[in-house]
């Protein structure tokens, strides 16, 4: 595998596990703290389980549902899930239909300057869909010794935003203000446009050809040569936004903070709507 193959297929994993085994990272994740739960229902054989909330997260306040921790924090998680320097990492979801934890954390290494790290297309459904092996034992890997770099990635905060070309992943009628299971304040950030999270997939979950994806994205408006923002409610489904960017040959920057963190501040306008 080298650092520019992004995406996997369940046949280039099974391929890989037999030559030069990756560090293999099960970013399993539900808003109700279930992705435990599914890892430990079955897993990929030698996957750890890295929870977002406890390793890869700081936890929720200024800065939103799912900030990134300090660099220290990071990568003092990511030695304990066994990540190493110069040796690559995959990671998947449950799947089908992605929730953008592969991808978050593939943006969060790659953000923390470790090239070499794919995600598994199609997620762990893909795999036993394959014909993939289950495990349900947990492997306790060798610390890491990755050291975490930040700017690999675009970082935006709220700061950033204005302005800019800004990509909103959620539901349409979370966008337009029409309902809100989460957060305390419905809308979304002014400018933006709404592309959701299932437009990047097709209906088995795979990533969509970089083609089609860069066609979805120039009928958007997404400038070439510059940032393309991404957001959502926490930075977690956005981050399958910029996987799809990234993949489509754009510039993706994550709002990590994304809708959760612009609302702590009342000074920020706020839009209904399509528009």
């Amino acid at each position: 595998m080298t650092s520019h193959q992004t995406i996997l297929t369940a046949a280039d994993l099974a391929a890989l596990l037999e030559r030069d085994p990756p560090t293999l990272l099960d970013a399993s994740f539900t808003l109700s703290g279930g992705g435990r739960a599914a890892y430990d229902s079955g897993h990929i054989p030698g996957a750890v389980f890295a929870d977002l909330d406890r390793d890869l997260c700081a936890p929720p306040g200024v800065g939103g549902r799912h900030p990134l921790p300090g660099p220290a924090a990071l990568q003092a998680a990511l030695r304990r899930l066994g990540v190493r320097r110069d040796h690559p990492v995959v990671v998947y979801e449950r799947g089908p239909i992605p929730t953008g934890s592969a991808a978050r954390v593939w943006w969060t290494l790659r953000w923390a300057g470790h090239d070499q790290v794919s995600v598994l297309d199609g997620g762990y459904a893909a795999w036993r869909r394959a014909g993939g092996p289950e495990s349900h034992d947990e492997p306790a890997p060798a610390p890491g010794d990755v050291v975490v770099t930040p700017g690999g990635l675009l970082k935006w905060s709220a700061d950033d935003v204005p302005g800019k070309f800004l990509i909103d992943a959620r539901a349409p009628e979370r966008f337009r203000g029409e309902v809100e299971p989460i957060d305390p304040v419905a809308g979304h950030i002014p400018g933006a446009v709404n592309l959701p999270l299932s437009s990047t997939v097709d209906a088995d979950g795979h990533l969509r050809p970089p083609d089609e994806l860069r066609a979805t994205f120039a009928a958007l408006g997404a400038p070439d040569g510059e940032p393309v923002g991404a957001y959502c409610g926490s930075g977690v489904t956005a981050a399958q936004t910029a996987l799809a960017l990234y993949e489509a040959g754009y510039q993706p920057a994550l709002y990590v903070g994304s809708w959760s963190d612009w609302i702590t501040d009342e000074s920020r306008p706020r839009a209904t709507g399509d528009a």
